[in-house]
């Protein structure tokens, strides 16, 4: 029997802020996350591309000794979301711990933060280079450490599901959830995503030309989705979380609903591991819809993938158009915090959410002159004050794995 899927708690960490508040402030304002890279000893003086969507600001983690001693940078930015969604969910310890509850959350590859220092250690040539390795230092880096610390910490004993598909780990995440709750293998699932600062993702992107690098110097001004002086992606770190619950057990416990999940759908498009796919991007689209029981004119929102990079977003633009003409309002998040890899999906369907709470749609940032090759759509330029009752989130990755995610207002 399938089950209708609600969303009744979110965080993020981001770039441009941390919590609902300061998010909604800068969609509003227009301000951007993105600025020069921070200087290490590694990379930052090889790579063309100096900026970085940055978390700036001071974040407060308490977490006790026992819980600390496991984790890596992207396990600290992973366990603080979720514990700020249970707290917000009002969940009791005795379900949290019953078996019914599960995690699916993932990031890019680990912490990259631990595993250059375990190399370090290992290629130094000392005699102890061995045994400065500590003993859990794996566990802080391995690809699924974000979500195995979440469970640790906060006793989740539920089903663990950790996608590690770069740029739609977390849309997977979400998504496998929503599939796990609907269909009564969990009653409830938190979902997300987290990626901490690394410049060696910057460096494998600027290897690629697929970085940003005319606007070094006035980091705010990119990424540019979409538009014609738009010049590659910018990297950038983060986290967030959402709580799944089946709907009626959410109403009967007066939990708060942010929005349902109605469809999802991932895809791959079955060739070139890095090149774009428009017919990849548009087959997981029309899948989605159908997953989601939707036509695409009940689409108010998308909230498009939109790296900016030169090739992505044209290929991007020509899907959503084939499927979408001109009928859905686009945004381009990306364009105020940078590309936050593998928390970027959640962390755009957390901000689709408070969107479609608050009735506006924040424009995308830096997009003054639409390219012509991407003009099919119906681009967001400025703030609006519209009601959203049903939107898409799209996320495309590396290894040609896209997904298509809806929600409702409820």
């Amino acid at each position: 029997m399938e089950r209708r899927v609600v969303i009744t708690a979110a965080s993020a960490i981001t770039p441009i802020g941390h919590g609902k508040d300061a998010l909604v402030d800068s969609l509003i304002n227009g301000k951007s996350g993105v600025q020069k890279i921070k200087k290490d000893d590694l990379l930052t003086d090889r790579v063309e591309s100096q900026v970085f969507g940055t978390v700036s600001y001071p974040i407060e983690f308490d977490f006790k000794r026992k819980y600390r001693k496991t984790m890596g940078p992207v396990a600290y930015y992973a366990c603080q979301v979720v514990k700020e969604v249970l707290e917000a969910a009002g969940l009791k310890k005795d379900f949290i711990s019953s078996g019914r509850l599960g995690v699916a959350f993932g990031s890019t590859h680990g912490s990259p933060t631990v595993q250059r220092q375990i190399y370090e250690h290992f290629f130094s040539g000392s005699d102890e280079r061995f045994s400065a390795i500590g003993a859990v230092d794996y566990l802080k880096s391995m690809v699924h450490t974000t979500a195995v610390n979440i469970t640790k910490m906060f006793e989740i004993t539920g089903r663990v599901i950790s996608s590690s598909t770069a740029c739609t780990t977390s849309s997977q995440s979400i998504g496998f959830g929503y599939e796990a709750v609907k269909y009564g293998l969990q009653d409830a699932m938190v979902c997300g995503g987290a990626d901490e600062y690394d410049t060696t993702t910057v460096a494998v992107f600027d290897n690629l030309l697929a970085c940003s690098t005319e606007y070094n110097e006035t980091p705010h001004l990119t990424p540019r989705p979409f538009d014609t002086r738009r010049d590659g992606l910018v990297v950038g770190e983060g986290a967030g979380a959402v709580l799944l619950e089946e709907y009626a057990s959410a109403k009967k416990r007066g939990a708060h609903i942010l929005g349902e999940v109605v469809g999802f759908w991932c895809g791959n498009n079955g060739g070139d591991l890095i090149l774009p796919n428009m017919n990849g991007i548009k087959a997981t689209i029309v899948q989605g819809l159908q997953n989601a029981g939707l036509t695409p004119e009940d689409i108010n929102f998308v909230s498009a993938h939109a790296t900016a990079t030169k090739m992505g977003d044209v290929a991007e633009a020509m899907a959503i158009g084939s499927v979408y003409g001109k009928g859905p309002l686009v945004t381009g998040l990306k364009s105020y915090m940078g590309h936050t890899m593998g928390s970027c999906g959640v962390i755009e369907t957390i901000i689709t959410l408070y969107m479609m709470a608050q009735g506006f749609v924040a424009p995308t940032l830096n997009l003054d002159e639409i390219d012509p090759r991407c003009s099919m759509i119906r681009h967001n330029q400025k703030l609006r004050e519209t009601p959203i009752d049903i939107a898409s989130i799209q996320n495309f990755a590396f290894g040609g794995v896209n997904t298509s995610l809806f929600l409702k207002k409820v």
